[in-house]
């Protein structure tokens, strides 16, 4: 799944994913939308964008770390550079970031040290 509140973002990076071999199972560009996406489709990875809107990808991944059930594993991505936000990256559950600049299936695995 991924979460972004740029629509041309988000068909882009889907388009590339699936290209990759990586099933995007749904988008979201809200918080509200993210939650009940992530509730309906349970996918096993959520891609996260730091700023959404005038709302955070930070308060997202906490969101969706306490929903419970060991859920999906979040990754945060960004335009901006992952050294400006190092320190939230570090305290949130993500378990890594991205540049959207870089996004592929591979560096997703890389980051989750598995194969999708």
């Amino acid at each position: 799944m991924v979460v972004d509140d740029n629509e041309a973002f988000l068909e882009a990076a889907s388009l590339l994913l699936e290209r990759e071999g990586v099933t995007v199972v749904g988008v979201a560009q809200s918080i509200a939308e993210a939650l009940r996406g992530a509730r309906a489709l349970r996918p096993d990875v959520i891609l996260v964008d730091i700023g959404l809107g005038e709302e955070s990808g930070f308060d997202l991944v906490r969101l969706l770390a306490e929903d419970g059930g060991g859920g999906p594993e979040m990754i945060l991505i960004s335009t901006g550079a992952e050294a400006d936000y190092r320190d939230l990256i570090d305290e949130s559950p993500a378990a890594g970031f991205l540049a959207k600049s870089t996004l592929s299936a591979r560096d997703i695995s890389r980051i989750l040290d598995h194969t999708l």
